[in-house]
């Protein structure tokens, strides 16, 4: 039996705080197996520790492993730079994407293309699988030359982030609240673009506070996270169990706020 593409077990984790100047405690034992052909949807309540358990994996230098086993791909990755989690076939798409002014998003998926695939790659090759994606999406062309995600509104931001991820071709896909601020046109053409990179190659993970997520794509899985730990796990009705009964009936505690 081959073992997970991504393999959590009693994860724990810190984050520094700036206002305390020390590490604070927010994953707390975290277990988690994704498989290639999955769609996992993890939920839960604002500080749960949804958002830090991407950013953990991604290896964000604020957040550290200080217990637990991370593997993606049967490696672990504790010890991996962001960078080369990327190289790897990891990627995040970020909640709140940054503006780079004078930096057109054509030069920058040019960027990001090499160095996911370590080598420099021929214009004309780029411009075949740019042009393919393009398409696929629907977006158009002008879009290339404008500075990355600046002046971009929050539906243009999230394409861009999809964009990348179709592109990049990762075999593990982490959306952080990707549907956050949306209105419901931009959400349903983020999340047809998402359905349209699933395959039984890569495997996803999107983050999210709202179940409204699950009437764009069809979870294989859906797990809670409370207080930095993954408490209950299930299939599509147990999100349709919190939108009717809350998290804290469907957990039968106290959620964590």
């Amino acid at each position: 039996m081959n073992s997970p593409l991504l393999e959590l077990k009693g994860l724990c984790s810190t984050v520094f705080s700036e206002d305390t100047d020390q590490q604070i405690p927010i994953l707390k034992g975290v277990d988690l197996a994704i498989n290639k052909g999955e769609i996992h949807v993890l939920m839960g309540v604002n500080g749960s520790g949804k958002s830090s358990l991407a950013h953990v994996l991604m290896g964000h230098p604020n957040h550290q492993i200080t217990e637990g086993e991370a593997r993606f791909d049967g490696t672990p990755i504790q010890d991996m730079e962001p960078d080369e989690r990327a190289r790897a076939g990891m990627f995040l798409a970020f909640q709140y994407p940054h503006a780079i002014g004078g930096l057109p998003v054509g030069t920058f998926l040019k960027a990001a293309v090499e160095a996911r695939r370590s080598e420099e790659v021929p214009f004309r090759v780029f411009k075949r699988e740019l042009d393919a994606a393009l398409e696929k999406l629907g977006i158009s062309k002008e879009f290339l030359g404008r500075s990355l995600n600046e002046g971009f509104s929050g539906g243009e931001k999230k394409r861009n982030e999809i964009l990348q991820m179709h592109l990049l071709k990762p075999t593990l896909a982490m959306l952080d609240e990707t549907d956050s601020g949306l209105d419901v046109d931009a959400l349903k053409k983020v999340f047809h673009d998402v359905r349209e990179f699933a395959n039984q190659d890569n495997a996803l993970l999107v983050i999210t506070h709202y179940d409204r997520v699950l009437d764009y794509i069809q979870p294989t899985h859906v797990h809670i996270m409370s207080d930095g730990r993954i408490v209950k796990s299930g299939g599509a009705d147990l999100s349709k169990r919190i939108d009717e009964e809350g998290f804290e009936a469907v957990l039968g505690v106290e959620a964590s706020v």
